[in-house]
């Protein structure tokens, strides 16, 4: 987004599943942001960006500048925020790909050998590419988080308005052979991975298959999975039984009208249940909220904080509304007008943490300002000595150190950070 390496940095699956898919004559080099400082110039005939919302700016600004050091460069965008505004990205592009990459990408590459390379790829993101093993050679050297990544599904059945999944992969979800991937995750050298699924309890029978294959790999992992599992005790049991030791559950509002008017399905009374019961699974909460909605007051923080304190949950995100493109709640606040700019990810006045429209029951400084407290608060020393002292935190101590430890350094290092980085690289 800034420019800036982090010490939470992932790796990114999207490039090593490109990498298996191009042909070996093929020379490829990977560069992550997150991790290394970039080159000054790009000495090749293409250089591909994912780009997501938060980072079209830097984006932006690497390609003018990486043109300019080589006008021959090819420059291509794909991703979330280039399938959202194709026509924008077109003004810093060569090339957009619109939906996932791998469909179209032998084509691509085959146009771009013979010089007929189109402004314009679409694809359908109706099928996900069989493949046995992703590529993560491209990751070498590189420092990332010792946690490994895998994903099984992409997309996700409920119809949340802020989201950007939803507005990619609409109703569909697109998935991958079960061995295939459990074949990746044996073959890892991590001992803890995450499962990049947007919802992992999507297909109950699969997920079931899935996880009873697991237990034999005895491996720890994290997922992101709907509140609703709470319900299921069996698959509770098996994802206890197969290591799980996190999940991040979108509780999004303590507000019942707000869900309502986010599109959740969830109810704001099975709460309290749901976390005791998962939590009596050993296994811990990585939970967001959002504030901003219509229904958000002022009282809404401080109702929030008393509920991550009383479950002393491991990690919570606290995040002012974000109104990305292409998403439903997008399109209503632009015809309310309610945007503080149209193109906020461009402008020259957004840093990291701000919002991004004009809340109904407090100013745009007030709800950055709430969400900052919270995030200070909740990451302080003390609030993370007193949610360290619970059964669930205490049996996963170090990921819970270790993962608090980083959110309080980077929660603090980001605040307020200009988006697109430095004019220069």
């Amino acid at each position: 987004m800034t420019g800036k390496q982090s010490s939470d940095a992932l790796k990114p699956l999207a490039f090593a599943i490109l990498h298996s898919l191009t042909p070996s004559d093929v020379t490829t080099i990977f560069y992550d942001e997150c991790v290394e400082k970039l080159p000054d110039v790009i000495d090749g005939d293409a250089v591909v960006f994912s780009v997501e919302t938060l980072a079209a700016k830097r984006v932006y600004t690497l390609a003018r500048q990486y043109k300019q050091e080589n006008p021959n460069l090819k420059i291509i965008m794909g991703g979330f925020h280039p399938t959202a505004v194709p026509d924008e990205a077109l003004l810093y592009a060569d090339t957009v790909v619109t939906g996932d990459a791998e469909p179209v990408w032998g084509n691509l590459i085959t146009d771009l050998r013979s010089g007929a390379l189109k402004p314009l790829y679409t694809s359908t993101n109706d099928l996900m590419l069989s493949f046995n093993k992703t590529n993560h050679s491209i990751f070498a050297g590189k420092k990332y988080a010792k946690i490994g990544v895998v994903q099984w599904k992409r997309g996700c059945l409920f119809n949340c308005d802020f989201c950007s999944i939803r507005a990619f992969y609409k109703s569909c979800v697109i998935e991958r052979e079960i061995d295939d991937v459990l074949r990746e995750i044996a073959d890892m050298k991590e001992k803890i991975f995450f499962i990049a699924d947007d919802n992992l309890f999507h297909d109950r029978n699969k997920l079931k298959v899935f996880l009873t294959k697991l237990v034999p790999l005895k491996k720890k992992w994290g997922c992101q999975i709907s509140v609703n599992v709470a319900k299921d005790f069996e698959i509770l049991d098996l994802m206890k039984k197969s290591g799980c030791i996190m999940a991040i559950v979108g509780f999004e509002s303590l507000n019942e009208s707000t869900l309502t008017e986010i599109g959740k399905q969830q109810r704001v009374a099975e709460y309290d249940n749901a976390v005791r019961v998962i939590h009596s699974y050993g296994i811990m909460f990585y939970a967001t909220f959002i504030f901003g909605y219509s229904n958000d007051t002022f009282d809404s923080f401080g109702h929030v904080y008393d509920f991550v304190m009383k479950h002393k949950l491991a990690i919570v995100n606290f995040n002012p509304l974000m109104v990305m493109p292409g998403t439903s709640l997008y399109d209503e606040l632009n015809k309310q007008d309610k945007l503080i700019d149209p193109q906020w990810w461009l402008s020259e006045n957004y840093s990291y943490g701000d919002a991004t429209h004009y809340p109904d029951n407090m100013t745009p400084e007030q709800l950055a300002e709430g969400c900052k407290k919270l995030r200070y608060k909740f990451y302080s020393l003390r609030s993370i000595l007193w949610r360290m002292f619970k059964p669930v935190n205490i049996r996963h101590l170090f990921v819970f150190a270790l993962i608090n430890a980083i959110s309080y350094i980077e929660i603090r290092r980001k605040q307020k950070l200009k988006h697109g980085g430095d004019d220069h690289l």
